[in-house]
């Protein structure tokens, strides 16, 4: 079986897929990659399930070393990489042949990168998912010696492709949809609310984002008073000391907070790979709009394969090769001036 020999890993790395959702009544938040878009990028690049894990860098990735020739593909915020020394782009598909080592640095946007592998991570199943969830103490960050087991790919040889990201690596507009808790806001806070630049604190990570207003502190008439009661990933709660908080993949199950909004899905990207100082501006919608939008960005999703480019494109396949300046300095000769 192929796999993946780990020489060094930054302090974040984890296994991570779609997560596993059903178990809120047990306690355990559905978890998963905090980017989910980034998986479907990677199984995009490598043309396989977007169920399959892969490692999800934390601001910085670390060295690898495949034991067999494997593909792998580089996914959500980008960051600094080489192959055998050699850079390497980001949001493509490469072979890693065997022996041959995989060097990722830093990130140089956003917070998080992926790593994905054809047949992906083959980890442990818990639960139904391979993903670690440090908070419910299911799975452990990646270290220096482990060696990863990778399932069997079905499309070998297949790579050399790249795609466009969604732009999503330096904050922006997020949209919301109000929620039971909403009223619970004055219409005066909820229009600053929706007005209003925050700024990504340094406070943020799985569980969740802390996000400083520019103004006062947001005052909720309901008070603390609030009974606990299910969350979910994307609720915004409004914390004691009036500081908006997204919760992210790995939040509690239940809290008593009061809850101002709740960020979109296809929006939750956004916040989770706003990276510290980023600013980020919410714009309310209606539940009629949030059903198409996520409609329409799932149907973009799907259609992800269509998007893919070769890397370096095949003359053969230039239809129009003969228009191209191959040689510098070259030229049709109609540019020439005619008093010339």
């Amino acid at each position: 079986m192929s796999a993946l020999a780990v020489h060094r890993a930054g302090p974040g790395v984890t296994v991570q897929d779609l997560g596993r959702p059903g178990y809120l009544r047990f306690g355990v938040s559905r978890g998963g990659a905090v980017d989910r878009l980034a998986l479907s990028e990677g199984a995009a690049l490598l043309g396989q399930s977007g169920d399959l894990a892969a490692l999800e860098l934390a601001g910085f990735g670390g060295d690898f070393e495949a034991s067999e020739d494997i593909r792998i593909a580089l996914t959500g915020a980008p960051m600094r990489a080489s192959i055998d020394g050699e850079a390497v782009a980001w949001n493509a598909s490469y072979a890693l042949p065997r022996g041959a080592r995989l060097s990722i640095g830093a990130v140089t946007a956003g917070s998080y990168g992926y790593l994905h592998v054809g047949g992906g991570i083959d980890a442990p199943e818990v639960m139904g998912a391979r993903s670690a969830h440090l908070a419910a103490g299911l799975g452990a960050v990646i270290e220096a010696g482990q060696i990863l087991p990778i399932g069997k790919d079905g499309k070998p040889g297949n790579v050399g492709f790249c795609l466009d990201p969604a732009l999503r690596f330096d904050g922006g507009r997020v949209r919301v949809v109000p929620g039971p808790q909403t009223r619970f806001f004055a219409e005066a806070e909820r229009s600053r609310f929706a007005s209003e630049t925050f700024r990504r604190d340094t406070r943020g990570n799985r569980m969740g984002v802390r996000l400083l207003p520019e103004g006062a502190p947001y005052v909720s008439e309901a008070g603390l008073s609030v009974l606990s009661e299910a969350v979910v990933p994307g609720d915004i709660q409004v914390t004691g000391d009036g500081t908006p908080f997204v919760l992210m993949c790995e939040c509690q199950t239940t809290g008593g907070y009061p809850r101002i909004g709740s960020v979109l899905p296809s929006d939750l990207p956004r916040v989770a790979q706003a990276p510290v100082g980023a600013t980020l501006r919410f714009e309310f919608v209606t539940h009629a709009d949030a059903a198409r939008i996520e409609a329409a960005e799932r149907k973009r999703i799907g259609g992800l394969r269509g998007t893919l480019r070769r890397l370096i494109r095949d003359p053969a396949e230039i239809r129009d090769l003969l228009s191209y300046q191959l040689i510098g300095g070259v030229t049709a000769g109609d540019d020439l001036d005619a008093a010339d």
